[in-house]
């Protein structure tokens, strides 16, 4: 399902939201008529001594030797890393390029992938074992299980469609793209997967582009709608759809044909064999990376 992509978050002063409440910028430095304030009054003389106690002798002090003031030393700046890698501030991530002459290897290369399809077709089976036997360190990031990260207050869109919803899902994506980016800073891959719409580019294509970078690799997986509906009847939970709601995802899906992006029919296939297509499928795009 797409939706609109979320809007910045909101910045860290509202109102209200300034000095804690019962806190007076008076009670530290009290002015001239404050009761805490000191008005040239005349010192206090100490206590006499206890009976049978001498006073302690008091080392003389200089009366015109100021004492100077202690060194500042102004805080060491904190760096924004994540790991051992600076992060890069905000910058999208590029889209990999190899060497003219050569063949590229997907397998060794880091990758962002987007792995577009409807429910059932096997996204994040073929996205876990992608990200299993890779040469090099990979993620794998599924929107719907960071959606599932909220708990109490979960909005199912199943049990209806309402603002509430929508803006989980937009933060999810939002926090699946900053996720990648992180991954991808510190020089390890990931695979993300999402069921794109084709009729919906700015939502769909359009957020991830500007969540990840244009170096995102989009590819479609789509097998018949009699194999989706078979993947479908196994699941169980929030995550197993009705027939109904799976034969129209699956006709929107259909739209990604003649779009240009590159499509995998893995209805034939099973979840090695469509990752294995999916690194022939990179590879061309690394060379030829597609127009979207």
């Amino acid at each position: 399902m797409q939706h609109a992509v979320g809007s910045p978050l909101p910045p860290p002063h509202q109102p209200g939201h300034g000095p804690a409440a019962g806190w007076s910028p008076a009670a530290h430095h009290p002015g001239p008529h404050h009761p805490g304030a000191h008005q040239g009054s005349a010192p206090v003389p100490p206590p006499p001594p206890a009976p049978g106690f001498a006073p302690a002798p008091v080392p003389p002090t200089p009366q015109h030797s100021p004492v100077p003031p202690a060194p500042q030393h102004s805080p060491a700046p904190v760096p924004d890393t994540t790991g051992h890698v600076p992060l890069p501030p905000g910058a999208p991530v590029s889209a990999p390029s190899a060497p003219p002459a050569a063949v590229p290897d997907p397998a060794g290369t880091t990758l962002a992938v987007l792995l577009i399809g409807p429910a059932g077709a096997g996204k994040t089976s073929v996205a876990k074992y992608w990200a299993d036997h890779r040469r090099v360190p990979t993620a794998h990031i599924s929107l719907d299980d960071v959606r599932e990260w909220v708990r109490s207050g979960f909005a199912d869109p199943q049990s209806g469609w309402n603002d509430h919803s929508e803006a989980q899902y937009r933060l999810a994506r939002r926090t699946c793209g900053f996720a990648a980016r992180n991954f991808l800073a510190n020089g390890i891959s990931c695979i993300l997967d999402d069921a794109v719409f084709p009729d919906r580019p700015v939502v769909g294509l359009g957020g991830w582009k500007r969540h990840v970078g244009p170096g995102l690799l989009p590819v479609v997986l789509l097998p018949g709608l009699e194999i989706v509906l078979e993947r479908n009847a196994e699941r169980s939970g929030n995550r197993r759809l009705t027939d109904e709601e799976v034969a129209r995802i699956h006709g929107r899906m259909a739209g990604w044909y003649g779009s240009g992006l590159p499509i995998i029919d893995n209805s034939q296939m099973d979840v090695a064999q469509t990752a294995r297509v999916l690194d022939d499928v990179l590879a061309r795009s690394i060379a030829s990376p597609p127009s979207w």
